[in-house]
């Protein structure tokens, strides 16, 4: 059925009750960024932001040297997603690398585009200048993979080669990125921040039909003000001090899985990929034990968990848990 196909999946929130550790979702553990949340407080929702944003669009292009002209901001990544695909200019086939986020081929699919994905990283270069539209996650979910032909990406593309930087400011050694590239900013995620959803497109052309495209106001006050905070550099400072740690408890995650005996994939940002077999079975015994991950099955990969860095003692929790539902797995 259609709505099958179009149904979201993500990780974070269930029907369940909430979980006592969840590595499911990979915003910063160490969060929320007490500065950002400051900014939040002093947001007045009385009033209505300004619908064309110019004040945060212009600090927006300030901070990454281009025009005002060329910013837009939308309710996340996700809203930004699905409007790049609505837009005329770029209606046309979409091109994907899998296993990647489901919401691009989700986009796709809700206007009937063509949905085009690429067995390989040869492949998505081949068919580039035929696309329309065409993502890639820097870094990727949920493998981490960080591709080295960004800049031949960004030569070959026909269309919009749209970079997703959800993960980009929570890795360690963030790669330079091509400038003609479109730049799609989600940075909840790394602040702790995730129920705000807020997010922004640069461009290396005029993006204000792609910004009245939008519904009015799509940016709450809460929304606006996160973005401004994002760029505050007491806020900045205070996610580069946090990466220093959550790189240390990827680390120690990674090496309790491999005492277990388990393959693991580590990314170059605060979440790892553990392969345990029937991932969707385990991903269902340690819910029950109080923790949730994220099975990857949803994106080809049902062998596998993704898992965030989380502090210590729900490292610990888990490492437990896993080795038990494991063991009675064998035994079964």
């Amino acid at each position: 059925m259609l709505d099958d196909v179009l149904r979201p999946i993500h990780g974070g929130t269930d029907e369940g009750p909430e979980p006592l550790y969840d590595f499911s979702t990979n915003a910063n553990a160490l969060g929320p960024n007490p500065v950002a949340l400051a900014y939040l407080r002093r947001a007045d929702p009385s009033r209505y932001p300004d619908p064309l944003y110019r004040r945060l669009r212009r600090a927006l292009a300030e901070a990454h040297g281009v025009s005002p002209e060329q910013v837009a901001v939308g309710t996340g990544t996700s809203e930004l997603i699905h409007r790049l695909a609505r837009w005329t200019y770029l209606r046309g086939p979409i091109l994907l690398l899998p296993p990647t986020f489901g919401e691009y081929a989700r986009a796709a699919r809700a206007l009937d585009l063509p949905l085009w994905e690429a067995e390989s990283p040869e492949a998505f270069l081949e068919l580039l200048p035929k696309s329309s539209l065409a993502f890639l996650c820097v870094p990727n979910n949920p493998t981490g993979e960080v591709y080295p032909f960004l800049e031949e990406a960004a030569r070959r593309a026909g269309g919009a080669l749209v970079l997703d930087l959800a993960y980009y400011d929570l890795m360690e050694s963030p790669p330079p990125l091509p400038q003609t590239a479109f730049r799609l900013y989600s940075p909840n995620k790394a602040h702790g921040l995730t129920g705000v959803r807020a997010g922004y497109l640069l461009a290396p052309l005029d993006l204000t039909h792609f910004q009245n495209l939008a519904p009015s106001w799509p940016l709450s006050v809460y929304g606006e003000a996160f973005l401004h905070a994002h760029l505050d550099p007491e806020a900045r400072a205070w996610l580069e001090g946090s990466k220093r740690e959550l790189f240390r408890l990827r680390g120690l995650l990674a090496e309790g899985l491999r005492r277990l005996g388990l393959e693991v994939r580590e990314s170059p940002a605060n979440f790892l990929m553990v392969r345990v077999g029937r991932a969707t079975e385990v991903a269902r015994a340690l819910r029950e034990r109080g923790i949730r991950v994220r099975d990857c099955t949803s994106f080809g990969l049902p062998e596998w968990l993704r898992l965030s860095a989380q502090r210590e003692e729900a490292i610990r929790a888990l490492l437990l848990a896993l080795e038990e539902v494991l063991a009675g797995k064998l035994r079964a």
